[in-house]
């Protein structure tokens, strides 16, 4: 009781939303059975997509590279399984357009076993070594955003990263992925920020975490090696404190400016997962063929967190966990940020931090859209300090450049908070991925 008394820094504006982490926070991380056929797509990733280096009808082995990066801001991509290539040819994406990808049968009595690779000692690593490291392992973004890690840690010139925030908050509902990981891979965590703070050059590390995540903070300070400069610091739970512009505030008292990067106050941000990740793949020289994924919501019968090969197919996970025939809407990452799918087909990725299911009786149409009152709930809800209200009359009305030069759209990041409190009923993000999407596509002509 008094922990949850205590002031715990944060940001301004936000809102507070009820977590729905309780079906999954004790579940202790499982691992999936693989799918009759894996499906990994070329590009599940930001930047360039995989270049292909396996052929239809060759056998590969779990591990191995069948993608090859195409230029810096690439990765490659590993087989999930051992098994054939059974084609490569287009499938389903999240984004509604059709994507190449490489379909993988695996071998029925394989082991499954992964082979060591070459590890990257990082006493002998130089700090180029362990970013090439880290891109030859395929690492993304783990949180959702799936960017290529090894890009963040080569800073424009004249750009010097001071802190390395490690992100464990996981602030959307129901996720509790980050969660399990801090919990049970506490080693991998500090060996990951080890290779990342001599990537980096930082001085220091600071993990953040959400206060009602009370029992991570403990495990990860109890295991801080002596020699390595990392705290441990609990922030208010409060959405959207995942941010990571947000959390930064919170921590640091730094502000990231308009339209900037994390960089250009001295901190690269990465994400808890993805950190463990790098601290147990490195040692080994593998590759990334698998991921944690939260499997949560009313119309789950069997709730929990995952180890799932990365490519297996959403319908086949679902079919695994007891999907009740009543369900209405399936998101994918969560209810906020997330994305409700319009197809069960679609493969799992390196980006999925996991999907929600909910049921009919969740999911009675919305009411109908009204005017705008101009109450202002959205403006104190936005954790930027947007004019959502503005933005969405703008949007109707096709202003898009205005609302760009003006009224700073393309800050917004899409955390939903304005579209949750809204009276109106107004899907404002929805009008404002449009309008950054039409004002991309101005600026690149």
């Amino acid at each position: 009781m008094l922990s949850l008394l205590r002031r715990y820094p944060s940001f301004t504006h936000g809102v507070h939303l009820p977590d729905a982490k309780d079906d999954t926070c004790q579940e202790a991380i499982r691992q999936f059975p693989f799918a009759p056929v894996l499906v990994v797509p070329l590009s599940q990733h930001a930047g360039k997509p995989s270049v292909p280096t396996v052929r239809e009808g060759e056998e590969v082995s779990r591990g191995q590279c069948i993608a090859a990066a195409d230029g810096f801001v690439s990765v490659p991509q590993h087989a999930p399984v051992t098994g054939t290539v059974r084609r490569i040819g287009l499938a389903p994406s999240i984004a509604g357009a059709m994507t190449p990808a490489i379909y993988l049968e695996p071998y029925p009595g394989s082991s499954q076993e992964v082979a060591e690779g070459e590890p990257c000692n990082i006493d002998q690593s130089t700090p180029d070594d362990i970013v090439a490291a880290i891109q030859a392992a395929g690492i993304v973004g783990l949180g959702g955003a799936a960017f290529p890690t090894h890009v963040k840690l080569r800073p424009p010139d004249g750009k010097v990263m001071e802190v390395l925030m490690i992100n464990g908050v996981e602030c959307e509902p129901y996720l509790t992925t980050d969660h399990r990981v801090m919990l049970e891979q506490t080693d991998d965590v500090h060996t990951g920020i080890r290779y990342l703070l001599k990537a980096t050059g930082a001085t220091r590390a600071i993990i953040g975490i959400e206060a009602n995540k009370l029992d991570a903070v403990d495990a990860l300070r109890a295991a801080i090696p002596a020699d390595l400069p990392v705290s441990v610091e609990p922030v208010a739970v409060k959405y959207p404190q995942g941010a990571e512009k947000m959390l930064i505030t919170a921590l640091l008292d730094r502000e990231v400016p308009s339209s900037g990067l994390p960089l250009d106050v001295g901190v690269v941000v990465v994400n808890v997962a993805t950190t463990a990740e790098i601290g147990r793949l490195l040692p080994h020289g593998r590759g990334i063929q698998e991921r944690v994924v939260t499997i949560s919501g009313p119309a789950v019968g069997r709730k929990g967190n995952y180890r799932i090969p990365i490519g297996t197919p959403l319908r086949f996970a679902l079919e695994q966990v007891d999907l009740s025939p009543d369900v209405s809407r399936v998101f994918l990452g969560g209810p906020m940020m997330g994305q409700a799918l319009s197809s069960l087909d679609i493969p799992i990725t390196k980006g999925t931090s996991g999907f929600v299911a909910f049921t009919s009786a969740e999911t009675r149409a919305s009411p109908s859209e009204q005017p705008c009152i101009r109450c202002a709930y959205c403006v104190d809800a936005c954790p930027i300090h947007l004019n959502p209200s503005q933005l969405g009359l703008l949007a109707m009305n096709a202003e898009y450049d205005r609302m760009a030069d003006e009224f700073n759209l393309m800050d917004c990041f899409e955390c939903g908070s304005c579209a949750y409190v809204c009276p109106s009923h107004i899907p404002l993000v929805q009008r404002f991925r449009v309008a950054k999407a039409i004002v991309r596509k101005r600026r690149a002509a």
